[in-house]
């Protein structure tokens, strides 16, 4: 069945709006006809089977049939992750995955050792908000991941800084092993260069745990999608 997206103000009684970018979707991509049956998710955990009623140029209606379950419902871990943005499409991976995995918020994070500075950042968050959506639609998710504005390490650390954080790096950390069950993580991942020990000193200071996994080499696209699933398997669904 297709999916197609409206927020929650567009549910009014039993009909549901439809925007212009989803309804040239399902009248030009997709033609589908008056009485067909789709799916649509309100971006905040829940779904309905609906039946379209009316196609115009901006908008289309559509009628509720009834409430259903969610393809991938959300994990019962609250999980957000905190990674440094990298050159290029690779953050559009660890975007795409993190929406796949179930994380609830991304945090776009700049670093001492970033290769984007914070106003380049700044510049591709509808890209990135887009990319969220569009892999929402794809993976039967119905609660929209955010993904917040860009901010430096330091701001981060000041404002966020709590017991259900924890840092990964490549060094000076302790072992997964003694990380606690928490049903709210906040997954925190440095750049490809690694964290510079000021900022590891920093997130000591505020009481944000320092975690290290074994030996192995990761990119830092591939430690933010790896880790997270590791964490859904710890603490979250993936069981």
């Amino acid at each position: 069945m297709r999916r197609f997206y409206a927020p929650p103000e567009n549910f009014r009684g039993q009909d549901v709006t439809l925007s212009e970018d989803e309804t040239r979707h399902l009248r030009d991509v997709l033609r589908l006809p008056i009485g067909e049956e789709v799916s649509v998710f309100n971006g905040a955990g829940r779904e309905f089977k609906c039946v379209i009623r009316t196609i115009e140029k901006k908008s289309s209606t559509l009628s509720l049939v009834e409430e259903v379950t969610p393809t991938s419902p959300e994990s019962n871990l609250d999980l957000s992750v905190a990674a440094t943005v990298l050159p290029g499409d690779k953050y559009d991976l660890v975007i795409q995955k993190a929406v796949e995995l179930g994380v609830v918020e991304l945090n776009p994070l700049v670093t001492t050792r970033c290769e984007v500075k914070l106003k380049d950042a700044a510049k591709r968050l509808n890209r990135w908000q887009r990319i969220a959506f569009e892999a929402s639609k794809q993976c039967g998710r119905a609660k929209l991941m955010i993904v917040s504005e860009p901010v430096e390490f330091g701001e981060l650390v000041s404002k966020k800084a709590s017991d259900n954080y924890l840092l990964f790096s490549e060094r000076q950390g302790e072992s997964f092993d003694t990380v606690i069950a928490s049903k709210k993580i906040t997954a925190v991942f440095g750049p490809k260069g690694g964290w510079d020990d000021r900022e590891l000193e920093a997130a000591r200071v505020k009481g944000i745990k320092v975690v290290t996994l074994g030996g192995r080499v990761l990119r830092a696209e591939t430690a933010a999608i790896a880790i997270s699933a590791i964490l859904q398997h710890r603490f979250g669904d993936f069981k």
